[in-house]
Formats: structure tokens, C-alpha cells, sequence
């Protein structure tokens, strides 16, 4: 399907639904983006969850959520409530998460604002039956569905409750599984099968949710629900999350790049960041993301940002303001509208991942776009110093490069911009490349040159290149430079990085530069091309990007591209700018190099680079974990616990470890996991590899060795180094 899921693909609007109350707070419409998160103690400890709830309130929290997986967290439900509105609290929501027991829902829709509904588990158990459902088999579970249901469809709707019919990725039913397997269409059936219900007895106080590990899947799965809404008429607002993102880094970028991308798409009304630490840790993430698409006049104003993770289980930050750029739209609205994009499409199928199709061109070493891996490329510019003393150059680099490679994730850099802006400056490039001797072989080297001259006589010592002008896409004055740029790169068989910068002509504006730029280089026989844009924002460079891919498409040209931001004063911003522009890119299989920072960090501008393409699911150079948010149905202490399995497995690179605290997602969020340590009873453990459990009911304290065990005996160990 390759119709867009948004009117517009290259400005932001946001999408348009009814409203739905919880409570008192109103969500879709024009209401902000709300926050909210769940609680981590056992619900049934009434003293417990109460502190921690309002814990979470203070921390900007606006709906509370608890799981209820027995009757007994159910009823408890009610004395959370009394004690809420007791110590002033009586304004917050709350959420009862209902897995498997409709006769918990009853009970929890007695004492909550809101019920949230697994399609996949209610009233099911989770057998993962390998079966062909005949139609006539497949109509017969419907009915059993809607037996078990509608009652709490009729209750809800008499007592003015809202419902979150909540498809996970890693809980599909059997029936959804076997027709339309483990796809973005089974996650959309799986939600409409239960909303054609509530719509058939006239209740549409409904939030939907497509949630994964995965968030390829689960933008996929988000695009295509707002297709298949539209379709059948409806305007439900959506709940978003990345499910079991992980802990630290990687679950915030994790976060990012899947809430955020749909968010910078109008896409979104109120989000949960799901990380492995406690709730109140999670609500600066949230604000963080949702801050720049808040209506004007909403003051976004959190704790200040735990974005780096190491705030779990400590006091939380000082209050403060975080700095995020506000409302994409803002420059799109003051510049003057593009018009003819309608139709344009910068993918084939925005509902399944694939990369973009490009030809293939060298620098240096490294082979970028086609099938290779997508590249990073670092400013060396934290060497050069004072450019006297090439061997203090090498040195540093060479330093630095073993450095990054003895470490777990091996983010070491590959390809260097280089500033040239005079012959001083060439000649000292020249002097470092002969002092490097056999190890600039491993590395490649891009040149940006501000003077014509010197870029003339400098081609010949570069792999790549870059003319950069006031907007490096030149205008008529300076032309017949840029076509001699382009005629002598040609010779020199060095590839050309096209790059095009902020314009007068509007917010794309540098997209239709760019082309300009591409059909010079073809009118002077340069076709080694690598596709840049300068701009300042995510948003910016998503549109941009987009556009230009799509007047590609047009023209049959698969010319690859370079994906750069600018770096930020503020690092938390660069993170966060840098996971949403690339994630959402990547995410569209746009995008064959990435770079981001100022140079004044290169070690954490690498880590940013290479944790952003694994969290994007594109390049794989670390061990990867799969957690669990945590909440009350979780069997062991799952921060230390993730943290032990950490330390023991962190140096297997490329291998993937899901740790869950119940079975209620565990098998499914696994699908694409190596290996699997889930929760199967108090003090017990059970082992998977994939969606397979191959030990049930380990001791606790044995789990982790046989963890170990098991990933040696198929062949993915590594002793440490």
C-alpha cells in the first residue's frame, strides 16, 4: 500500500480526532500530548503504590497506570483511589493494564478513569497454537471474543469510562498470528477487531495504541492504523510507546526515534516512554519529546532531564526548563508553501520496511548506499590544534581509534571531514596521511574546501569532497566554479558530497536546490554522487530529505544520502535532535551516512552515531537487550537483574537478549531476540531462544550461568577480552 498515511509529507499538521476524556483530562483534539507511565509495585500493596504514584505525579505524570492481573489487584484498585483523593490527588486518572481476566476488568472499571485492554491476551491464554483457522473457525472466536467483552464495553460506557484497546507486537492472539502472522496488518486487525465491538453498542470513548520492541514495526503499525481508520470513518486518538525500550541511552534514543518520528508526523496524543528504570525517571524523557509538538501556550515543565540514564533509582534532578525547539511547524508556516507535492511519495510502501534502493559509490576504503552498511563519519577537527605537528595529529587519531575499537560496541570512526580552507591547511592533510602510513588505509578522508583554488590543487589528496559555499548549491555567480569543481573531482575519481543549506526559498527550498545541483553534476558527467543537506533542525532535515527523495523517484535517479546535523551546545538536545531526524529517516530506509556534533566530543558524538543506527535496527555493532519497563506483574527485581546480564553478556556483539518480567509480552517481544530470560514463576526463571522456551522453572540464582550456557551452546560466545 503506498498510499500516505498523512496529507502532507513534507509539513507538519496534526492529526485530527475526536476527543476522549479520562477523567477530567481530555485527550486528542487540540489537548496537549499528555504524559503518562505505569507503576512498578505490586498494585495489591495499596501503601506502596500510593507513594509511588504520587511520586510520579510530582514528577509530571498525568495518568497513572497499574496493572491488575488478579482479582485481589483489582479490589486494591479501589483503596488506591480513596487514598489518591485523600491526600489531594483525586484530579489524576487512573488506568487499570488488564491482561487475560475479564472478570479483573469488571471489577478494576468499578474504581479507574480508564481500562486498558489487550486484544491479544483478553480472554485468552497464550498457547502460540500452530493452527489453520478455517473462516467459519476464525467467526466462532469472534464470537467468543465479543461474549467475553461486550459486558465490559456496557459497563464502561454506563459509568463514563475510557478504554486503550492496546495491540503489542509480542501478544498477538493465535488467531491473529496464524492469518496475518507477525506483521503491522495483525497488530491493526488484532485493535479493529475489539473496536468494531464498542462500536457496535455505540461506545467510542477509545484510545489505540501499536505497540514493539521493534520500532520499525511499530511506526509501520501506527501509519497503517491511521489508514485504516480513515477508511472506516473513525477518529480515535492514539496512545504511543515503544514497548520494553531497554534502560539508559538506549531506551531514551530507542524512544525517540519511534514516538518521536510519529509525533513529527501530527501522529500521537498522548505517549508512555517504557524504560527499565523507575516511573518517575521516565516523565523528563517524555517531555523532552513531546515538548516541540505541544499546542502554543502550553509550558511543558518537568524535572529537569535524566536523558543519559543514570538517574535510576537516585533522587531525580532539580527542577528546570528543558531545552527542546519548539512547534516544527513554526518555520513552515512563515515560509512560503510549496505547492505540487501532492502524490509525491519518497518510499514504495510505508507500512513495510526497506531500504532505499541506490547505487553504490567509494570513499576511500568504504563502499556507501546499495546493500553496505551505513557509515559514520566524524570532524576530526579536535586534532588539528594548531596544524604544525603532524605526528601529535596521528598520534591523537591513532589513540583515539584504538580507544573506540576496545570498546564494546567498537563505534570507531571511519570516514573524516576534514576543514581545508587554505593550501596551510592542505598541505598539513597531505603531512598527516603520509605519517599515518599503513593505518590510512582503514580510514578515508573528506575534504571541505571554502577556497576554489585550493580544492584544485587538493583533489588528488581526498576521497571525497565538498565545495562549500554560502549555500554550497551555487548561484549563477559563481557557476562556472562549481562546474570545474565538479569536472576535476571527476578526473580525480574522487566522489562529490552535494550539499545544499537553508535557502530564501522557503522551507524546502534546499530540497529543490539540491536536484539543481544533481542535474549540473549530470550535465558535466559526474555521477558519483553523495546527497547532503546543512540544515539546522530534525524537522528540517526530515522534510527536506523526503522531498528530495521524492523528486528522485521522479526522475529515476538513486543517488544515496548523507544524513548531517549540526551539533548543540547543549548535548541532551543534540541526542534528541539527532535520534528523531536520523531514526526517522533510517526508519524509512532513507539514509546511507550519518554525522552529527561540533568535534569538541568526537568519543560521545561516535557513541550517539553508532547507539542511534542500532536503536533504528540498521546497523548492529553491540549487544543488544530488550527490557521490560517493569510493573507489578514482574517476578524478580528487573533493573539489577538487567544490569547483572549486562556485565556478564555486554561483550557479545551482534547478540540479542530480552529480559522480561512476566510471559505477558515476553514470547512475542522476543520473535526477533536471540535469547530470551522471562519470568515464569516466583523465583523462577525460564529460558527462550526466539519465541521457543527450551528450560522452564530455573532457580533464580542458577538463571544467569545457564543463560551463559545456553548462548555457548549455540556457538554466539565470546570470552571478554
Amino acid at each position: 500500500m503506498d498510499r500516505p498515511f498523512v496529507p502532507d509529507l513534507f509539513h507538519y499538521h496534526r492529526r485530527k480526532t475526536r476527543v476522549v476524556k479520562v477523567g477530567k483530562i481530555g485527550v486528542g483534539g487540540e489537548n496537549p500530548v499528555r504524559i503518562q507511565s505505569m507503576t512498578t509495585t505490586p498494585t495489591a500493596d495499596v501503601n506502596a503504590t500510593v507513594a509511588q504514584a504520587i511520586r510520579m505525579v510530582q514528577a509530571g505524570c498525568e495518568m497513572v497506570r497499574m496493572t491488575a492481573p488478579t482479582l485481589a489487584d483489582a479490589r486494591a484498585l479501589g483503596d488506591i483511589r480513596r487514598q489518591l483523593n485523600a491526600k489531594g490527588y483525586a484530579a489524576i486518572p487512573l488506568v487499570a493494564d488488564i491482561h487475560f481476566n475479564p472478570e479483573c476488568a469488571m471489577e478494576a472499571a468499578d474504581h479507574v478513569e480508564k481500562i486498558r485492554v489487550n486484544p491479544g491476551n483478553y480472554a485468552d491464554s497464550k498457547t502460540f497454537k500452530i493452527k489453520e483457522y478455517s473462516d467459519q473457525e476464525y467467526h466462532a472466536e469472534l464470537v467468543r471474543i465479543e461474549e467475553r467483552f461486550t459486558p465490559l464495553v456496557l459497563k464502561c460506557k454506563s459509568l463514563g469510562r475510557a478504554m486503550r484497546l492496546g495491540a503489542n507486537h509480542g501478544s498477538l492472539s493465535d488467531r491473529i498470528l496464524n492469518r496475518y502472522g507477525d506483521s503491522p496488518e495483525g497488530m491493526v486487525e488484532s485493535a479493529l477487531e475489539f473496536v468494531r465491538i464498542c462500536r457496535k453498542h455505540d461506545y467510542h470513548d477509545l484510545i489505540l495504541s501499536m505497540k514493539s520492541s521493534n520500532v520499525k514495526v511499530m511506526i509501520a503499525a501506527y501509519r497503517l492504523l491511521v489508514v485504516r481508520l480513515q477508511e472506516e470513518g473513525m477518529d480515535y486518538p492514539f496512545h504511543l510507546g515503544v514497548t520494553e525500550a531497554g534502560y539508559g541511552e538506549d531506551g531514551r534514543i530507542k524512544s525517540v526515534i519511534g514516538i518521536g518520528s510519529l509525533l513529527s508526523d501530527g501522529i500521537g496524543d498522548t505517549i508512555r516512554v517504557s524504560l527499565t528504570e523507575d516511573p518517575e525517571y521516565e516523565m523528563p524523557v517524555a517531555f523532552q519529546i513531546a515538548k516541540p509538538y505541544q499546542p502554543m501556550g502550553v509550558i511543558a515543565s518537568a524535572p529537569a532531564s535524566s536523558f543519559d540514564g543514570k538517574g535510576a533509582r537516585g533522587n531525580l534532578p532539580s527542577q528546570g526548563q528543558i531545552a527542546t525547539s519548539r512547534l516544527p511547524d513554526q518555520a513552515a508556516e512563515a515560509a512560503p508553501r510549496d505547492d505540487g507535492l501532492n502524490g509525491l511519495s519518497h518510499v514504495d510502501n510505508f507500512y513495510h520496511y526497506a531500504r532505499r534502493t541506490t547505487r553504490t559509490i567509494p570513499i576511500g576504503p568504504f563502499m556507501l548506499g546499495g546493500e553496505n552498511a551505513v557509515r559514520v563519519i566524524s570532524d576530526v577537527s579536535p586534532w588539528l590544534g594548531d596544524q604544525t605537528d603532524p605526528q601529535k595529529v596521528v598520534k591523537e587519531i591513532l589513540r583515539f581509534f584504538e580507544k573506540q575499537r576496545s570498546s564494546d560496541n567498537d563505534s570507531v570512526p571511519e570516514i573524516l571531514e576534514w576543514p581545508v580552507p587554505d593550501e596551510k591547511a592542505l598541505e598539513f592533510l597531505k603531512s598527516v596521511r603520509r605519517a599515518l602510513g599503513a593505518e590510512a588505509t582503514r580510514l578515508a578522508f573528506w575534504g571541505r574546501f571554502t577556497d576554489f583554488q585550493t580544492m584544485t590543487k587538493g583533489l588528488p589528496g581526498v576521497h571525497a569532497a565538498t565545495y562549500v559555499g554560502p549555500r554550497s548549491i551555487p548561484d549563477a555567480e559563481r557557476l562556472d566554479q562549481f562546474r570545474v569543481f565538479i569536472r576535476s573531482a571527476r578526473e580525480a575519481g574522487v566522489t562529490v558530497v552535494l550539499e545544499s543549506g537553508p535557502c530564501h526559498t522557503g522551507f524546502l527550498g534546499p530540497a529543490r536546490n539540491l536536484v539543481k545541483g544533481i542535474e549540473c553534476c549530470e550535465r558535466e558527467g559526474n555521477q558519483n554522487l553523495l546527497l547532503s543537506f546543512r540544515l539546522p533542525t530534525a524537522q528540517a532535515l526530515i522534510a527536506n530529505t523526503r522531498l528530495a527523495a521524492a523528486l528522485l523517484r521522479q526522475k529515476g535517479a538513486d543517488y544515496p544520502f548523507h544524513l548531517r546535523l549540526p551539533g548543540h551546545p547543549n548535548f541532551e538536545e543534540q541526542r534528541l535532535q539527532a535520534s528523531l531526524a536520523f531514526g526517522a529517516l533510517l526508519c524509512d530506509g532513507i539514509g546511507d551516512s550519518v554525522q552529527t556534533g561540533q568535534g569538541k566530543e568526537p568519543a560521545k558524538d561516535l557513541e550517539l552515531l553508532y547507539n542511534v543506527l542500532q536503536a533504528a535496527g540498521v546497523r548492529i555493532t553491540k549487544a543488544e537487550f530488550v527490557t521490560c519497563p517493569s510493573c507489578g506483574r514482574t517476578l524478580f527485581d528487573l533493573q539489577s537483574t538487567a544490569e547483572r546480564i549486562k556485565q556478564k553478556t555486554g561483550h557479545l556483539k551482534g547478540v540479542k537478549i530480552a529480559i522480561m518480567g512476566c510471559i505477558v509480552n515476553g514470547p512475542g517481544e522476543m520473535a526477533d531476540a536471540d535469547f530470551g530470560y522471562v519470568g515464569g514463576a516466583p523465583g523462577r526463571i525460564n529460558l527462550y531462544v526466539g519465541r521457543t522456551c527450551v528450560e522452564k522453572g530455573i532457580p533464580f540464582d542458577q538463571a544467569d550461568q545457564r543463560l551463559i550456557d545456553l548462548i555457548k551452546t549455540h556457538g554466539k560466545w565470546v570470552d571478554p577480552r
